[in-house]
């Protein structure tokens, strides 16, 4: 029995230092701490997720070492000499191994051997220490700027919820908004989307003031905004507001998001936390099962009174607030809203979109959401069934069910729907579904149309088509194309790559035969050349040569290699060459294949027959020749996400880093600025392509134009700044065009963006126009001097800067549009607007750290 317990003790010994081991060791070398290795174990977790595993492993092993200190304690009772040798020699191991432990830890640590009372070990409060440790690690761990905003919005989070009386916010205004903490904490969101260390405190503001305004009623919207015009004939105003207006829409946007985040919709995508672009692509891709039907519905309206007093009686179920409402009419008549349905793409950090725009368009859209599920009900669970066997089968209550599991696609009662609808909402931007027979559709699109328009009143283009989700040119949504593919069978892949495979090697052998040729037809030229001079020489001429016999043609004075050239235009017109495609051509067509024995060229191009016959066969012809084809040629029909390579294509063009031809090109805007700005400028399009395509089908293609044009125009960009061959810039900046990944690279790159990102800084709602703003063209206007000095235009930076720039508006306003990485309808006023930036503002611009929304254009009037 005496046996039987020491052998219990240690097998729990053991198992406690084994998992104690797994949890101190990383790849078997002991660590000196135990925070440190937890760190490391679990860096690719969250820290919400490290503390809940840490705790969990803490709980466990805890648990098992006081088993372990019981057991052990019991036989300590008994006489050391009634041991076995066996057992004593186990048993002083595994001490020895639990004491290791002990030495390695930071916490604490056991003194004593274990044989004299491993009660005063602590093994399991030195475990529990580990969560108290870390945490201590974690405060030492400076936040990230999007950490630091969600504090800041949840500071005020708690102010709003304290104003919730009687089922409704109440006196927001003069409790909330109008606190100078509030204006503070809002102010300071500011300079977080600005990319400003909020821990050096701004003395120049102070928020008192407008506090106080705000309470009395007295704020001047008018007088804290400034308006840019167009210069031209066709005039366009932008009303945009100063700081302190700025300010006061920053606090009302995160009190009403407050308000409203939990009433809105699963459709609604945009400027949602833990939703965006990427989940709104990602639903219809993985979601959506089996559509037929498909169609976008594009909305054309500014906000005017008839739907500004619609959106204030939503917002009165919830917030009773006159004041507020006030201020947003205020907003409204100076015109400094910004808030417009369609018109510009939502989300890219464009100046035109008001700091209130999404908050106030979601609100006004979510009347939307909850009427397409009361559409949804009506096409899916009241329709007429189609089938007879679905009466023990309650449709309504199959409808309930999957909504509520959300939308899952297994759930019970999926086979009984006829039809089914779908719809996933960015903004203003939608995207419908519908999987069924057309005259549903129609009728669906129908209804639709007509809530929009009525019961909304808002512009709806009726031109929107009902397209097939067979047709093979797709949908666009979101700036990129959505497409129904066929996901080929292994078998179809490995044919497919066969036919590759053989149409390479039949173009090499082409490449081959025309390089060859094309050589034989030179040493024919050069051997015409070098008769036609030994014509010129008596000694060496011959009189019964064709060139003795025509000499008599060439006029006096004429030079040998005029005389040539003359012989092979006569030449040329005889033979009828001049429609030939090239030089190269009229050579290895004329010249060396008619010289070739006729046995070989037949049997190339036997060979170049039989290659074509080859790639042109269809796939089930010859699937039929493989090994078992029939049980893997089940090919399935996907929704894929396609990146929109040629309209990317057009835009290089466009902001002349590629040629007509497609080739790169300098560009003669960025030739001025500092290299790492050059370099910056050119990273941030591969930063922004890694971020908007990483997930699409055809991101190959995108990787093409990564390596081929964007690395290639940046380095002829600096070869040209310096006026130095290429291969020369290649070497000296080898460790700057780094940030500039070639094609192999590319997937270590994002690799790297993604185990970098923290989780709020993924999050689209904290950084919604900043995520996805495209990248502006900005060239240098002058340096600046102490005679005519400038500061930042950056809302919250005191900065010098040390050169003003000129902005440069490359493409018209035009909704929808692709998304292409670059700055899209930036409103024309802006065209040509100069703004000072410094060093650090100007990189974050191009890296995509920061928008055009946290520039001040108004501090040049």
């Amino acid at each position: 029995m005496r046996k039987l317990t020491q052998r219990r003790a240690v097998d729990y010994t053991s198992t406690v230092v084994r998992y104690v081991q797994g949890l101190i060791k990383l790849k078997g070398g002991p660590a000196p701490s135990l925070a440190i290795v937890a760190a490391a174990t679990f860096s690719s977790m969250s820290y919400e997720k490290r503390l809940t595993v840490a705790r969990k492993a803490t709980s466990l092993t805890a648990h098992l070492c006081d088993k372990v200190q019981k057991v052990l304690v019991q036989s300590d009772t008994h006489s050391n000499s009634e041991k076995s040798p066996c057992a004593a020699a186990d048993y002083g191991r595994a001490s020895e191994r639990i004491q290791e432990f002990a030495d390695h830890s930071t916490v604490a640590t056991a003194d004593g051997d274990i044989n004299s009372g491993i009660h005063e070990m602590k093994l399991a409060e030195n475990l529990a220490n580990l969560v108290e440790e870390s945490s201590h690690m974690d405060e030492r761990r400076p936040k990230s700027r999007m950490e630091l905003k969600r504090s800041l919005e949840l500071r005020i989070k708690k102010r709003v919820k304290e104003q919730y009386i009687n089922g409704k916010f109440r006196n927001l205004m003069a409790k909330v908004i109008s606190n100078p903490e509030t204006l503070q904490d809002a102010y300071d969101c500011i300079r977080l989307n600005s990319n400003i260390n909020i821990a050096f405190n701004d003395d120049n503001t102070s928020f008192d003031s407008i506090a106080k305004e705000l309470c009395c009623g007295s704020f001047d919207v008018n007088a804290n905004t400034f308006s840019i015009s167009k210069k031209g004939a066709r005039e366009e105003v932008l009303v945009l507001p100063n700081i302190n207006l700025r300010v006061i829409q920053e606090a009302i946007r995160i009190v009403l998001e407050v308000v409203y985040k939990p009433d809105f919709s699963k459709i609604s995508h945009g400027y949602r936390s833990g939703r965006g672009h990427s989940t709104a692509l990602k639903y219809i891709s993985k979601e959506i099962s089996n559509p037929d039907w498909w169609f976008t519905l594009l909305i054309n309206k500014k906000l005017d009174a008839c739907i500004l007093g619609k959106l204030i009686t939503v917002m009165e179920d919830k917030v009773e607030d006159p004041s507020l409402y006030a201020m947003i009419q205020s907003m409204f008549n100076a015109n400094v809203l910004n808030l417009e349905f369609g018109g510009f793409p939502k989300g890219h950090g464009l100046p035109q979109e008001g700091v209130l725009s999404p908050i106030l368009m979601n609100i006004y859209l979510n009347q939307f959401d909850h009427e397409f599920y009361r559409l949804s009900m009506k096409y899916e669970a009241l329709s007429p069934s189609l089938h007879s066997d679905q009466k023990s089968q309650s449709k309504l209550r199959s409808w309930f069910r999957r909504h509520l599991k959300g939308n899952d696609l297994g759930c019970a009662g999926e086979e009984s729907f006829s039809i089914r609808v779908h719809s996933c909402r960015f903004m203003d931007e939608i995207f419908f579904s519908v999987a069924g027979s057309k005259d549903a559709a129609l009728d669906f699109k129908s209804e639709v149309l007509n809530y929009l328009q009525k019961s909304l009143h808002l512009d709806v283009d009726d031109r929107a088509e009902l397209l097939s989700c067979q047709m093979p040119h797709g949908i666009r949504f979101l700036g990129t194309l959505v497409r129904r593919n066929v996901r080929e069978s292994p078998a179809t892949r490995a044919v497919h790559k066969l036919k590759e495979k053989v149409a390479l090697f039949g173009l090499q052998k082409e490449e081959a035969w025309n390089a060859g040729t094309v050589s034989i037809g030179k040493k024919w030229l050069g051997h015409g050349l070098k008769k036609v001079k030994e014509s010129e020489i008596k000694h060496l001429a011959d009189c019964r040569s064709v060139l003795s016999q025509i000499s008599h043609f060439r006029k006096s004075g004429m030079e040998t290699d005029h005389w040539y050239k003359h012989l092979l235009k006569i030449w040329m017109e005889d033979v009828k060459a001049k429609a030939a495609e090239s030089e190269d051509a009229i050579l290895s067509k004329y010249v060396a294949e008619p010289a070739l024995p006729q046995e070989l060229r037949n049997s190339f191009d036997e060979f170049q027959r039989q290659v074509k016959t080859y790639v042109s066969s269809e796939t089930t012809s010859t699937l039929s020749l493989l090994p078992s084809a029939a049980s893997s040629t089940e090919s399935v029909i996907i929704t894929v996400i396609i990146a929109p390579v040629n309209a990317i294509k057009k835009r290089l063009l466009r902001y002349g880093l590629t040629t007509s031809e497609g080739y790169p090109h300098t560009s003669s805007f960025l030739i001025l600025q500092d290299n790492d700005q050059i370099i910056d400028w050119f990273s941030g399009i591969v930063r922004r392509w890694l971020r908007l395509y990483a997930e699409c089908d055809n991101f190959n293609e995108v990787k093409l134009l990564i390596s081929n044009i964007v690395r290639k125009s940046c380095i002829r960009t600096l070869a040209a700044k310096y006026r130095v061959h290429e291969t020369e810039i290649e070497k000296c900046f080898d460790t700057e065009l780094s940030r500039i990944p070639s094609t192999q690279e590319i997937e270590q790159e994002m690799v790297n963006e993604t185990s970098d990102a923290q989780s709020y800084d993924n999050d689209e709602a904290l950084t919604y126009g900043i995520s996805y703003s495209g990248l502006c063209l900005l060239s240098l206007a002058r340096m600046v001097s102490e005679s005519r000095p400038c500061n930042c235009f950056v809302n919250g930076c005191m900065a010098p800067a040390p050169s003003v720039y000129t902005l440069h508006v490359m493409e018209g306003q035009k909704f929808p549009g692709w998304k292409t990485g670059f700055s899209s309808c930036i409103h024309p006023s802006l065209n040509r607007r100069r703004l000072g930036l410094c060093k650090q503002h100007l990189k974050d611009l191009y890296l995509g750290h920061i928008s055009l929304q946290s520039i001040n254009f108004g501090v040049w009037k």
